[in-house]
């Protein structure tokens, strides 16, 4: 994999890409807050041989910085557009694992028919008719919750909140690990803002290729589960329990995922 640049008005994007093929589809990948590129080793070691790979480390994330945190979900979109519009990349296949779930879905927004296909991995919809109001709150007010949790416990909680297994565990904490404990709280504070602003826009973000939604048995972050039960209850877009999974199922299960990835982009 070879690292890239990518120059915004907010900072310098750090991406990753493996020698591409013109006969081969690029999946593109997209971690999700606070996390990096090596969200994804698992995938990449699997698939590497196969299809051509892009991923970042997101604006303000590990490498990504420093960047200022005053850019919405849209221009996270757009960027990276203008980063496959450079690599030369059309109708990619977009993978967003929680936060990268939802950088696809306005990447979509920005771009109909852009998109070859659409796997989200324990993320949500961002259409505004799922979340509750409460939900919208709490959004808008984590940071000091974040600042105020000891940060040796904050690790330790992240970590098991977001995995179960004792690889994916460790992995979230030397993410986590990228950042002091202000930086972290500013960045998870201004990822849900974001968020938030982007669900309140009530746009249609229509998902208007071929899609997968994959979800860990055992997600503990936010109301992600019930989120996925919808999502596929109102859409039909197919949803696959991830068993044994937490919240970042693609590296608690590496191998289960890597075969439903498999499967759908055949």
């Amino acid at each position: 994999m070879t690292e890239k640049l990518f120059t915004t008005p907010n900072g310098i994007i750090h991406y990753w890409m493996n020698e591409h093929k013109a006969e081969q589809p690029t999946l593109v990948l997209l971690p999700g807050l606070t996390a990096d590129h090596r969200l994804f080793d698992k995938q990449i070691e699997a698939f590497q041989d196969a299809y051509n790979f892009l991923v970042w480390d997101a604006p303000a994330h590990a490498a990504s910085r420093p960047f200022t945190l005053t850019f919405p979900l849209e221009d996270k979109a757009r960027w990276l557009h203008e980063i496959l519009e450079k690599e030369h990349i059309s109708h990619p296949i977009l993978i967003g694992q929680s936060m990268g779930g939802y950088v696809s879905q306005m990447y979509m927004q920005l771009y109909p028919n852009s998109v070859e296909k659409f796997i989200s991995i324990d993320s949500a919809p961002l259409q505004r008719k799922y979340m509750a109001h409460w939900e919208m709150w709490a959004l808008k007010h984590t940071e000091t919750m974040y600042r105020w949790y000891p940060w040796k416990a904050l690790l330790r909680d992240g970590a098991r909140g977001c995995a179960e297994t004792e690889y994916g565990q460790q992995l979230m904490r030397e993410m986590m690990c990228s950042y002091s404990h202000e930086e972290y709280a500013k960045l998870a504070a201004h990822g849900y803002r974001m968020l938030a602003n982007a669900v309140e826009a009530d746009l249609p973000y229509t998902i208007d290729c071929p899609a997968l939604l994959l979800c860990g048995e055992k997600d503990k972050a936010g109301s992600a589960k019930r989120y996925n039960q919808e999502w596929t209850k109102h859409t039909g877009i197919p949803l696959v329990w991830i068993p044994n999974a937490g919240h970042n199922s693609n590296t608690d299960q590496a191998e289960f995922v890597n075969q439903e990835i498999g499967k759908f982009i055949l």
